[in-house]
């Protein structure tokens, strides 16, 4: 059976997305499923934000098909790890988790490359071009760390 990650931000339309689509282009998708999702209902059934589908791009990465939906505690049965892109989101998943199972599954995704130091992987939504680059790279080298540690490749 696959191994079920999912990735969450606040409007599922910047960060999570790219998460999803950066995992994705790294992993067997035999032994992979990659999702994303938002701790919020602002963006359900929308596309990703294009400065997200453009960084993307740039690298080789095609999100366009994902659309936006809200982080339910289905998720928690659904997903074998949980990655939130910063403290809030994590506090927001953490306060559906019905039992420490739950809790267990979820983590902030910097802390792959950051020593569990809680970094925020920063919303790029009002910044410019620049925003969404720095993003990329972040997710990038995490998604690195987590495709080698849970033998995803």
């Amino acid at each position: 059976m696959p191994v079920r990650v999912l990735m969450v931000c606040l409007g599922n339309i910047c960060r999570s997305p790219l998460a999803e689509g950066i995992l994705q282009s790294k992993v067997d998708p035999e032994k992979t499923m990659v999702d994303s999702a938002g701790t919020s209902n602002y963006h359900i059934g929308e596309s990703p934000d294009p400065r997200s589908v453009e960084i993307a791009s740039k690298f080789g990465i095609d999100i366009t098909n994902q659309r936006g939906r809200q982080f339910t505690v289905i998720d928690f049965d659904d997903f074998d790890l949980i990655f939130a892109m910063d403290k809030s989101n994590y506090k927001n998943i953490l306060r559906l988790a019905r039992n420490e199972e739950d809790k267990k599954k979820v983590d902030l995704i910097l802390n792959k490359i950051s020593s569990r130091e809680n970094l925020d992987v920063p919303d790029p939504y009002y910044g410019g071009t620049m925003g969404f680059e720095n993003v990329f790279r972040m997710l990038d080298e995490a998604t690195d760390v987590i495709a080698e540690e849970y033998k995803l490749l």
